[in-house]
């Protein structure tokens, strides 16, 4: 379909200070062809007061407190786009964000589902760096389709809620989020849809900019209950391993997974020794746990290890990789 409607959901708790700003930020892609729905996950502050400058502009949606998962549920299903993306109320796109993403699909054709970009991410007291280069993902092309999407994201985490565009009919299909999941939606949902077989459409360029949470929102309260997301990680690839386990085409994604299942348990495992109070255990927790980040550092390096298996998309101009290293601060 030529010049598809886009959904873009954008759950909000307590944010009246940043939400209006996410808002705006969606009315300046240059893609327009859009419809903005706000979900209000209980707020209770003056969110909702905040949002009335936009007037019909946008659609705006409460709920009771449920969390991020149950608020980009709602929105997803009251969404009326063919393709539905999800903006963070904290976090901003470049203005050509949807324009570049809906092309790379609608060149691609139906059967790619998703389209991910990539984010140029800040961190408080770090230097700044992309989401795929922090991912390990390093395509050979700055833009293109991704074939083996599973094995791939069964190894590592990237950036996906903000930088990805999702046809949906597939994010339907499959239920969207985990609401039973506390922590890490956000990594199980993309596993569930590269598992829906077919290529990702991607590109290289940094269309998002994510800033590291302050304090009291999800991605810190998840740093600090490091014991919970850790058992949230290691049910995504369980949940993974048993649909994997059900289809013959995934005999060396099962692999792969057998040996993810065995590493997040082990990260588990140490999560649970830093924290009982035993004299010496969260010393002992931290000097394993930087074992076990040398031990998949050294994994990523061997030929066991899936990298991006990539390609030109027919129609586009595809560049070669740029040598030069980004390095904003």
């Amino acid at each position: 379909m030529v010049n598809p409607l886009v959904s873009v959901i954008i759950p909000t708790y307590n944010r009246s200070g940043l939400v209006g700003r996410a808002v705006d930020n969606v009315l300046e892609q240059t893609y327009r062809n859009t419809e903005i729905i706000v979900v209000d996950d209980g707020s209770t502050d003056d969110t909702l007061a905040s949002l009335k400058r936009f007037g019909d502009r946008i659609r705006v949606v409460s709920q009771a407190n449920a969390g991020p998962a149950a608020a980009r549920n709602r929105g997803i299903e009251i969404a009326s786009g063919e393709i539905i993306a999800f903006q963070d109320s904290d976090d901003l796109w470049m203005p050509c964000k949807l324009e570049r993403q809906v092309s790379l699909l609608e060149r691609g054709g139906p059967s790619v589902l998703v389209c991910l970009c990539s984010a140029d991410m800040y961190f408080t007291g770090k230097p700044a760096m992309t989401s795929f280069d922090l991912a390990g993902i390093h395509p050979s092309f700055e833009e293109g389709l991704w074939s083996n999407v599973a094995e791939v994201l069964a190894t590592t985490f990237v950036l996906f809620n903000q930088c990805a565009a999702i046809r949906a009919d597939v994010l339907k299909k499959i239920g969207g989020f985990d609401e039973s999941l506390t922590f890490m939606e956000d990594y199980d949902l993309p596993l569930r849809l590269a598992l829906e077989g077919n290529s990702w459409a991607f590109t290289r360029e940094p269309l998002v900019i994510w800033r590291q949470g302050t304090p009291g929102s999800w991605w810190q309260k998840a740093m600090d209950e490091e014991i919970r997301m850790r058992e949230c990680a290691l049910k995504c690839i369980e949940s993974c391993s048993e649909r994997a386990t059900a289809r013959d085409e995934y005999q060396g994604l099962r692999k792969i997974l057998r040996r993810e299942l065995k590493r997040r348990r082990r990260e588990l495992t140490l999560a649970r020794i830093g924290q009982t109070g035993i004299v010496g255990a969260s010393t002992l927790s931290r000097i394993l746990k930087t074992v076990e980040r040398y031990r998949k550092a050294i994994y990523r390096r061997t030929p066991w290890c899936p990298t991006m298996e990539v390609r030109s998309l027919g129609g586009l101009s595809v560049f070669p990789v740029r040598e030069e290293v980004r390095s904003e601060g």
